[in-house]
């Protein structure tokens, strides 16, 4: 399960209302892929690709692939808003585990 933060639904709903597009919805995808994990990406769209699922919170719709549902089970899609940070947060409990990609990862991989 995806759980999608109050505040999340909240500035999505913001975000579609502000571009005139009521009724439409965020699709999430995977963007790529690194020894940290995947990378995700945000789209504001009209509808559904065939074999998404949908996801809904406070009449605020999210779309997310099958591939992309699966890696993301567990994890909370997030809206920030401090200072000079803003934006939509994928929270994951389930952080990948070490990888063999040596020092080049880094702390980069956000692990704390």
């Amino acid at each position: 399960m995806v759980n999608i933060s109050d505040a999340a639904a909240v500035k999505s709903k913001e975000i579609l209302t502000a571009e005139g597009k009521d009724g439409w919805g965020f699709r999430f995808f995977t963007s790529g892929s690194s020894c940290c994990g995947p990378s995700y990406g945000i789209d504001i769209v009209e509808s559904a690709v065939e074999g998404d699922e949908t996801l809904e919170k406070d009449g605020v719709k999210f779309f997310v692939d099958a591939t992309t549902l699966e890696s993301l089970q567990g994890m909370e899609i997030h809206f920030v808003d401090e200072g000079d940070k803003q934006g939509f947060v994928i929270n994951n409990p389930n952080p990948p585990e070490a990888s063999s990609c040596g020092p080049s990862c880094g702390s980069s991989c956000g692990q704390e």
